[in-house]
């Protein structure tokens, strides 16, 4: 009943930025559905996505999140580049294949992202102290990072890390009272589930993996 009335509350108290976070909401899951079904249209939608969480998150103090989504901008420009013109890692459809990352890789990536949740929670502490739950918002980014980055490249194995980052951000989402954000991260919970298990019909397809 408190988190319900928490929720009329942010209505009634700033109805335009509640919009804006409902339109954010909206494009991010419509953009990771897209994602699934492997629609190359993903990418710009989730570039309008990433635009309108840059002015939510400043707003929200959540400086980290702030800083992934500026990542998630570039990011999205990269996925749809990777996607339309890598000529490498196709199936015969013509379309990027989805494969496993490298054990090398794994190893590499979980070590660096391990540091870096360390490093940039550190960094946020020190130019930013008023930011709230750094730490927390430290594993998030980072992990977000890494996992857009494998997203890209069409590894299966992003989707376990998103789940993991799906999860811990709904929690934020509802204690920081950024409601649509946190409905969306629920939702995503189960579409990274559906996300593993349609991609893991179609891993490789080709019969490749791809090295650093």
């Amino acid at each position: 009943m408190e988190l319900l009335s928490s929720f009329f509350d942010a209505i009634q108290t700033d109805p335009s930025a509640f919009l804006l976070e409902l339109m954010g909401a909206i494009s991010g899951l419509v953009c990771v559905w897209l994602l699934i079904k492997e629609n190359i249209w993903t990418w710009p939608l989730g570039l309008v996505y990433a635009l309108i969480s840059l002015f939510v998150f400043y707003e929200a103090r959540l400086f980290s999140d702030w800083l992934l989504h500026l990542y998630y901008v570039g990011m999205n420009g990269y996925g749809w580049y990777y996607w339309s013109r890598s000529s490498k890692q196709r199936t015969v459809d013509g379309d990027i294949a989805i494969i496993h990352m490298p054990i090398k890789l794994v190893f590499f990536i979980t070590i660096v992202t391990l540091v870096s949740v360390v490093v940039w929670g550190l960094g946020i502490e020190k130019f930013a102290p008023t930011a709230d739950l750094i730490y927390w918002d430290s594993t998030t980014t980072v992990l977000s990072f890494t996992a857009m980055w494998m997203t890209a490249r069409k590894y299966l194995e992003s989707w376990i890390v998103w789940l993991v980052i799906d999860i811990l951000l709904a929690g934020i989402y509802f204690y920081k009272g950024i409601f649509p954000y946190a409905f969306l991260y629920t939702v995503y919970i189960g579409l990274a589930v559906a996300g593993w298990m349609r991609w893991s019909r179609s891993v490789n397809r080709i019969g490749v993996e791809q090295s650093i």
